[in-house]
């Protein structure tokens, strides 16, 4: 709740004081604050629609469609059964700050761990509202779009693979998972679906208000204060291009709803391999995931999920950048 209230004053502070900066630029207001104010607004004008649409869907599909009816279409083969999972965001579109709740619950309703970690990898970036501000944003211009949609899955894939081959999936799992699980199952039994999806909306808005708020002001700040020559010069090299990105978004923590909106203020200067590895690498490995992915796996599994994730992720933005 604390998140939410912050988030909701910080994008209504920004919202008024966008509203008094004519009258404020009578009192000689610096053109680096007025354009820090345009960028940032502009993000938040064009996010917000969507992050409300997606909490909404999130709502009816975790509160109001049956866990087993899930399990129950998915295929027997492995591989397309973790390929079908890697297809869950369409129908459970949360972004990743709701993902690995769900994953837990997953894993605690039947699916392997490997196959928790595919729709936990893939759902944030294939989920419809992802999709649509990602093609609100760029379109199908360079292959952004198309790669942050075929990298997410096959690197989610990858992930399933890797991991269902390990003799004892469990032991990749902390020791207080289950009993975690079932203080949450024995707690959700006990309330309605009404106060469920209240609960959740406080929730899921508690964590993404406040990310975008900060993700704009962030992306207000960089292009203000960082010299346009230093961004065009390091965006322009292919590999340093990627390497910032990488590092941007792990520390940005923005949600895979409204990401596409952050970054697109640099896309005129940045490569398109290195937007579309901010793309694919942010949902899946930031500061955010994974203090959340450690209430559920051991550090070592997320030290070997980040550095495999990582790899993947530049080198398709490497494809990119030589191909676009």
């Amino acid at each position: 709740m604390a998140g939410l209230l912050i988030g909701v004053l910080g994008i209504a502070g920004l919202f008024t004081l966008r509203a008094l900066t004519p009258a404020m630029g009578e009192l000689n207001l610096p053109n680096a604050l007025q354009d820090l104010l345009t960028l940032s607004y502009s993000v938040i004008i064009e996010s917000l629609p969507f992050v409300i649409l997606g909490i909404v869907l999130s709502i009816l599909v975790q509160v109001w469609v049956p866990d087993a009816w899930i399990i129950r279409v998915l295929p027997q083969n492995p591989v397309l059964r973790r390929m079908a999972i890697s297809f869950l965001g369409m129908f459970l579109p949360v972004c990743e700050c709701g993902n690995v709740p769900l994953a837990r619950g997953l894993v605690a309703k039947g699916f392997t761990v490997s196959e928790s970690m595919t729709f936990l990898i893939a759902a944030p970036i294939l989920n419809p509202i992802t999709i649509i501000t990602t093609h609100q944003a760029f379109g199908f211009d360079d292959g952004i779009l198309v790669a942050r949609l075929l990298g997410g899955f096959a690197i989610a894939n990858l992930i399933g693979w890797i991991y269902s081959r390990h003799p004892d999936q469990e032991s990749l799992l902390t020791s207080r998972f289950a009993a975690e699980c079932r203080v949450v199952d024995a707690a959700a039994a006990r309330r309605s679906n009404g106060r469920k999806s209240v609960d959740l909306f406080a929730r899921e808005a508690g964590v993404i208000m406040p990310a975008l708020f900060i993700g704009a002001i962030i992306a207000g700040i960089v292009q203000v204060a960082v010299p346009r020559s230093v961004l065009v010069s390091l965006g322009s090299n292919p590999l340093w291009s990627i390497l910032a990105m990488m590092v941007l978004a792990f520390v940005i923590s923005i949600c895979s709803n409204v990401d596409a909106f952050f970054i697109l203020p640099f896309a005129g200067i940045f490569l398109p391999g290195s937007i579309a590895t901010f793309l694919i690498l942010g949902p899946i490995i930031d500061i955010k995931m994974l203090a959340m992915m450690r209430t559920t796996f051991r550090t070592s599994t997320l030290v070997q999920l980040t550095a495999v994730v990582s790899l993947m992720a530049a080198l398709i933005g490497l494809v990119v950048n030589f191909v676009a």
